[in-house]
């Protein structure tokens, strides 16, 4: 962070944005060249036990992820909302400058974040992993792609938003497998329906555009 994205703050957002990429395609290809091309699956994959629901079968992994990214939402949105460093957050985001002139420090408002943003991304790497029993150099790169076009759907900045086409690409792919798995895979049709809906709504499904 301190050596790639504190220089470029002041750039707009899109550089950051190319930035973020080219640095996330060398980490790939560094884990490469440090543990090898291919993936390595655990020996006993934790958390397999399947348990019924209502009728739903579902692995035990499946419902402690949801379970946790239930529970961290939760918190997120409390720190967002009804903290100080929620709302310093939020200040810095929407105007720097005066979050800074009200004695918000910019650097650790930025550092929090950036270290609450990477403690995200290893804990949806971890479950990824357990869910795949598979940990390869390239195992994140759908998921950010799709992430990265959830975002764009959502609205740029809308948490809300977010979590809405979050949930709605979910139920997408859930019922594409079970009406199109024939034709295309679960990724095709989840990539097929954000195409679509962003050529439909460019904005985003929030926007105050």
């Amino acid at each position: 962070y301190r050596l790639c994205y504190e220089a470029i703050l002041p750039k707009p957002p899109f550089v950051a944005l190319i930035a973020s990429i080219g640095l996330y395609i060398a980490a790939q290809e560094i884990f490469r060249i440090a543990f090898g091309a291919f993936g390595l699956s655990f020996n006993t994959p934790p958390f397999q036990e399947m348990l019924s629901l209502g009728g739903i079968h579902l692995k035990q992994a499946e419902l402690l992820m949801m379970g946790q990214t239930a529970l961290i939402i939760a918190v997120l949105a409390y720190v967002q909302s009804g903290t100080r460093i929620g709302i310093a957050s939020k200040a810095t985001v929407s105007d720097p400058q005066m979050a800074q002139s009200f004695g918000v420090s910019l650097r650790v408002i930025r550092d929090l974040n950036f270290l609450i943003g990477s403690a995200l991304a290893a804990f949806a790497g971890g479950w990824v992993a357990i869910l795949n029993n598979l940990v390869e150099p390239t195992m994140g790169s759908v998921a950010a792609y799709k992430t990265l076009a959830v975002i764009v759907l959502g609205g740029l900045g809308s948490v809300r938003g977010a979590l809405i086409a979050s949930l709605i690409l979910g139920v997408v792919e859930s019922l594409g497998t079970v009406y199109l798995g024939t034709f295309l895979d679960r990724n095709s049709i989840a990539f097929a329906f954000l195409i679509a809906l962003l050529l439909i709504r460019p904005q985003g499904l929030v926007s105050s555009r």
